[in-house]
């Protein structure tokens, strides 16, 4: 990068460079911001370093700093990119406050502070590290109630690579996606209705959390499982049913998301064998996105498939609801990967 930016306009200098607010720095380590920063010369719209990575303000330069921030004259720029997603997706809220980011970079935050999130909280499931997951899917939510449109970006951030936190968040951005294209008129309206859609992200996110319980070699065993790993394998909606109490997120959508995802249409699915009615809603959709999810990506026993063959397989299997499985389709049409 040059040592000056001419710019022909704030229109073109925003398509660039983040402008930082009050917030934003905030959350940077006082002395030594984590990528460069420009200040802005008004009267030539050009942008002039202000910092470099590896230096170390002085206490008189963060003072300036934090003035310039508040008259909206500092700047860092989008080839950083990287850097600033991996900073900001450390204090997740913050993307409320930055009205700078574009739905794509902001996805590229939520992908990577959930995948982290769900990575800890699956490796140490106890409720100090659920209360954080939760947390930052309470801003995931929030993000998206301001206007549901914003879905397509995040859904599209689907990890080519399976691990049980990769298909936990695969499952919660397509999962969502879907939800709202089926969206009934009720979860648009009123406080209450919001908890109920804070709680259907919680179970799409979290209807794996058995899975935490068993272990990693038998759940990625390329080998055909004998009788007794296979048991053990079908345990996990009902393991994950039991953790929810212990981590306080007993709540009717995840507990649904959770013991549910696994049973079928005709009865033939674990770990109750369920059928039809039986079976919720919330159930039935965590189902197909579950499956959808899994068949997508790389596995050590299983190839990826392609988006498109993976939804017609499951919209044309009777074992998933159709009201969910032909929504797959239209969810990779809306998001443009048909």
């Amino acid at each position: 990068m040059s040592e000056k930016r001419q710019l022909e306009s704030i229109e073109d200098l925003e398509e660039e460079y983040y402008q930082i607010s009050p917030d934003i720095l905030q959350s940077f380590n006082k002395f030594r911001p984590p990528l460069n920063i420009f200040k802005l010369k008004e009267d030539v719209v050009r942008l002039l370093p202000y910092y470099r990575v590896g230096e170390r303000l002085s206490k008189e330069q963060g003072e300036e700093l934090e003035t310039l921030v508040q008259d909206g004259l500092i700047f860092v720029s989008r080839a950083d990119h990287p850097v600033y997603v991996k900073h900001i997706s450390f204090q997740l809220d913050l993307v409320l406050m930055d009205r700078h980011l574009t739905e794509s970079e902001t996805a590229d935050i939520f992908q990577a502070a959930l995948t982290r999130r769900m990575e800890e909280f699956l490796d140490q499931p106890v409720k100090a590290v659920a209360d954080k997951i939760q947390a930052d899917l309470m801003v995931f939510t929030e993000y998206l109630w301001q206007d549901f449109n914003r879905g397509k970006a995040l859904s599209r951030r689907v990890h080519s690579r399976h691990s049980l936190a990769c298909h936990s968040v695969n499952c919660g951005m397509v999962g969502m996606q879907v939800f709202l294209q089926t969206l009934p008129e009720e979860y648009r309206q009123g406080p209450k209705n919001r908890q109920a859609f804070d709680r259907v992200c919680l179970g799409l996110f979290l209807h794996d959390v058995g899975m935490s319980k068993i272990p990693a070699f038998l759940r990625d065993k390329t080998q055909t499982l004998s009788s007794e790993e296979r048991q053990k394998l079908l345990k996990h909606p009902l393991i994950g049913a039991e953790m929810l109490a212990k981590l306080d997120l007993k709540f009717p959508e995840v507990e649904q998301c959770v013991l549910e995802h696994h049973e079928r249409v005709g009865g033939s699915g674990y770990p109750r064998k369920i059928a039809g009615a039986d079976i919720s809603d919330m159930g039935l959709l965590c189902a197909v996105v579950d499956s959808y999810c899994a068949m997508i990506t790389e596995r050590p026993y299983a190839k990826a498939m392609d988006p498109k063959a993976a939804a017609g397989s499951l919209g044309a299997d009777p074992k998933y609801d159709p009201r969910y499985s032909k929504q797959l389709v239209q969810y990779l049409m809306n998001t443009r990967q048909m």
